[in-house]
């Protein structure tokens, strides 16, 4: 599904250059649940932003399929950006100005939802997420932790092919986390790829690999054994 090849992340300092991300060789296959690991630095936030067509300032090649993304127009890149991620950040990145139901329902309208149809899919996440009561507010009138859940319905609600989370867990209590990975592991089994950057090694449990990063490299990519 997604293929990496020598894909190198760098910037230039004044005497040198700086690798964020060196050497990167990676095969994702469709439906996989992959956890990236590693220390502050270590890269994992740089290579999800790759993953998640967030940054094109890199050398080497990017896969999605049967198509390199150097051969894509501007346009198809965006497109394939809109139609096959969803993204949840650790800052959250809700829209000030748009209330819970309007947050949600964004990636919606991006894939031409009709109006019923987004109805129930918000419907069903307000209540999942126990958010029915918060719908109307606007993210400031939120804690942290809501704000999060926000922006995993979000991320959610269009059914992405391709799952990305930065630290999804990282402003939630255990309850929280708990239940967000559990909705992961739900998404997982009806078939979406899902890549998360955590240091939480629980986290990484409810997945099937795991890649460990140090200084910009893959240092261990190992099937997760459930028993």
């Amino acid at each position: 599904m997604i293929e990496l090849k020598k894909l190198d992340k760098y910037i230039e300092s004044r005497f040198q250059r700086v690798f964020l991300l060196k050497g990167i060789d990676l095969k994702i296959n469709e439906g996989e649940f992959i956890t990236i690991m590693g220390p502050s630095g270590a890269g994992k936030s740089t290579l999800l932003n790759i993953l998640g067509l967030l940054d094109e300032d890199y050398a080497g090649e990017y896969w999605f399929g049967d198509r390199n993304l150097a051969k894509m127009k501007e346009r198809e890149r965006a497109a394939l950006h809109k139609s096959e991620f969803g993204y949840i950040f650790q800052a959250y990145h809700l829209i000030d100005e748009l209330t819970v139901y309007e947050n949600i329902e964004t990636p919606l309208l991006y894939r031409n939802v009709s109006s019923n149809e987004r109805k129930s899919i918000i419907a069903n996440l307000l209540d999942r997420f126990n958010m029915v009561a918060k719908k109307d507010l606007f993210p400031a009138q939120l804690s942290g932790g809501q704000q999060q859940l926000v922006g995993i319905a979000r991320a959610v609600a269009g059914k992405p092919r391709v799952l990305l989370a930065d630290e999804p867990t990282g402003n939630l209590h255990s309850g929280q986390a708990k239940e967000i990975m559990e909705v992961f592991q739900e998404l997982h089994n009806e078939g979406t790829t899902i890549i998360q950057a955590t240091h939480s090694r629980e986290n990484a449990d409810y997945g099937t690999r795991l890649i460990d990063m140090l200084d910009g490299k893959i240092e261990k990519d190992e099937a997760i054994i459930h028993v």
